[in-house]
């Protein structure tokens, strides 16, 4: 992106979207378990269709599931009262998905002996992560949330658009996806050159009637003047689309990991978010970049960062860090390598987990709209949006 002139786009998926719903409730299964036991291990898989979802996968905690592999009383029925309330929650009465009568299955068995050795700490040696991989953290001035512009005008298009039908009275549908083209000049943002918006819709509406209910809200979340004459819209450009969700698509856990961090803007190590306990790296660590590459922008030592690291399965210490403040940073990147990963405790899964205080149920809040970009909540939610490390940061310099 260092042309002086050109088009990027990201698109987002509502909180129905039938793949967002798969994420929901795998998020949800695992603050359920959390809140039963902090340092629970919990790999959530959810498939939803029509009027059915699946869970598979595998767990392990105190209060839980036994070593007999006997799930503890009551928790079956926990989850499953868990799951449908998800489900209402997103807004779900349909004929095809319904919260109170969709069939639900649940394949949830013990975690593996044979990982639980290899990740838990024991004796001298530290808790390891969870798997091996690599996972990319992104940051960028051209928004207030230091996030790509092409993506957080799309999630908050829909997040607006969620506020309006919860409100009621809209006739808008839980099924949602938006897109978002923009002209940057100068590598900053100047207009929007077109935006999609395909909605699902109460029966009887035409395409023109869902466009008019959707268009001034669009409008309320954009900066002013950024779109113009010349603007494409497309609103439903298939035309009807009252059959939606689950019902009209299957979803599937950790499908939507562009939209889940930075639109395609940054790399993507390839591991998925949801469903998965703080120990797993591709959550943890991914957040931990995250955390660390907004500080760094924050701190004004680069106007973009994008930091990877990397990891192998049952080892604490990272294998690599690697810094690329994108032609425009203010010290050097190398001096970042060393310095970042000390300040969140060598960046050994442990470590972020404390550091970001991680291992509490705040995870299906960040199942829609994206894991980043968000504002740290009072109970310890997106935790890692904090900007507290911005001072120790410019000491640097």
């Amino acid at each position: 992106m260092s042309r002086s002139s050109f088009l990027f786009t990201s698109e987002s998926v509502s909180e129905g979207h039938p793949d967002k719903v798969a994420d929901r409730i795998s998020d949800t299964v695992v603050d359920l378990f959390l809140t039963k036991d902090p340092e629970a291990r919990v790999a959530c898989e959810t498939l939803t269709t029509t009027n059915l979802v699946v869970l598979a996968g595998e767990i392990r905690g105190n209060g839980i599931m036994g070593k007999d592999g006997q799930w503890a009383p009551g928790v079956e029925k926990e989850i499953e009262d868990a799951v449908r309330a998800a489900v209402r929650d997103i807004g779900y009465e349909q004929t095809g998905f319904h919260w109170e009568t969709f069939e639900f299955i649940n394949r949830l068995h013990g975690q593996s002996a044979d990982i639980a050795v290899g990740v838990d700490a024991a004796g001298n040696k530290d808790e390891g992560a969870g798997d091996q991989g690599i996972m990319f953290g992104y940051a960028s001035n051209e928004t207030p949330e230091l996030m790509p512009a092409t993506l957080q005008y799309s999630h908050n298009i829909l997040k607006r658009l969620a506020e309006v039908r919860h409100a009621g009275g809209s006739k808008l549908e839980p099924d949602a996806k938006s897109q978002v083209t923009i002209l940057y000049e100068n590598g900053v943002p100047v207009r929007a050159t077109s935006i999609v918006l395909s909605t699902q819709h109460a029966a009887g509406l035409s395409a023109g009637e869902v466009a008019a209910i959707v268009k001034p809200h669009i409008l309320a979340v954009l900066p002013e003047g950024f779109t113009d004459d010349a603007t494409e819209w497309h609103i439903n450009p298939t035309g009807i689309f009252e059959i939606g969700g689950p019902d009209g698509d299957a979803g599937v856990t950790g499908r939507k990991i562009i939209v889940d961090t930075y639109g395609g803007a940054a790399p993507h190590g390839g591991g998925a978010f949801s469903g998965k306990d703080p120990t797993k790296v591709d959550r943890s660590a991914a957040y931990a970049c995250r955390y660390l590459a907004k500080n760094v922008v924050a701190a004004g030592l680069a106007d973009r960062c994008t930091i990877q690291i990397s990891y192998a399965i049952g080892v604490s210490k990272p294998l690599s860090v690697h810094v690329d403040l994108h032609g425009t940073g203010k010290i050097a990147e190398a001096a970042l390598e060393t310095a970042l990963p000390e300040m969140i405790g060598g960046a050994t899964p442990r470590a972020i987990r404390e550091h970001l205080g991680l291992n509490r149920p705040i995870y299906a809040r960040t199942a829609a709209y994206g894991h980043f970009g968000r504002e740290p909540d009072a109970d310890g939610g997106f935790s890692w949006e904090k900007t507290d490390l911005v001072d120790r940061l410019k000491a640097l310099v």
